[in-house]
């Protein structure tokens, strides 16, 4: 309890008063592969109208308007909102808002994404916000975490005493549980990436 305490706390520093260093937090924490896990979602994205959750500092804004699609963006901070939008140009919109009440009409976007959410991506709420905004047979897809896969989860196997298939198949459990309950079909892949470790869920309607 102390630790999530300690974690809502830094996020919310991190988002919000101190969002001007978020991209060295990042790059320190990624040993500076950040912005190359944020595209590693690309590959699973469906349409071309595309809403992102918690935009954040803007830079996969900048990646999908660069490749034509026609992206829309959502985040809570308004320190974040003038990042981003100093990166993307102000012709392109940006919402501030909350993931749990959109502020778009029913069945407007193709694929909704997200790239490293805090905990507000598993709120039903938002969940069930997503679903209607997205158009039948539309998607969702989230990368909630990512990990160095090299001495990191040798530690881990031994702490644990437990396979990596075995650590593999918990993580999948744990994530997929909320979205199914709200009526996803969801599935996660473990994807490695240059001695990374990269958490991918494909939730669809």
């Amino acid at each position: 309890m102390l630790i999530r305490t300690f974690m809502r706390v830094f996020f919310h520093l991190l988002y919000h008063p101190f969002a001007f260093t978020y991209d060295l937090v990042a790059a320190v924490v990624s040993f500076g592969q950040w912005k190359n896990w944020g595209q590693s979602i690309l590959p699973f994205i469906d349409g071309t109208r595309i809403l992102e959750l918690g935009h954040g500092p803007g830079h996969l804004q900048r990646f999908l308007l660069d490749l034509k699609l026609d992206p829309v963006a959502i985040d809570e901070s308004a320190q974040m909102g003038r990042l981003a939008q100093k990166r993307i140009g102000p012709s392109h919109k940006l919402t501030r808002g909350l993931a749990q009440t959109l502020p778009f009409a029913n069945e407007s976007f193709d694929c909704a994404i997200s790239t490293f959410p805090t905990e507000y991506i598993f709120d039903l709420r938002t969940l069930a916000e997503i679903k209607r905004v997205l158009k039948p047979g539309g998607r969702l897809v989230v990368l909630p975490a990512a990990f160095p896969s090299n001495q990191f989860l040798k530690w881990l196997y031994k702490v644990t005493g437990e396979s990596p298939q075995a650590l593999d198949d918990a993580l999948k459990k744990r994530l997929i549980a909320p979205f199914t309950q709200a009526g996803f079909l969801t599935n996660v892949q473990i994807k490695d990436v240059k001695s990374n470790r990269l958490v991918i869920l494909i939730a669809q309607i």
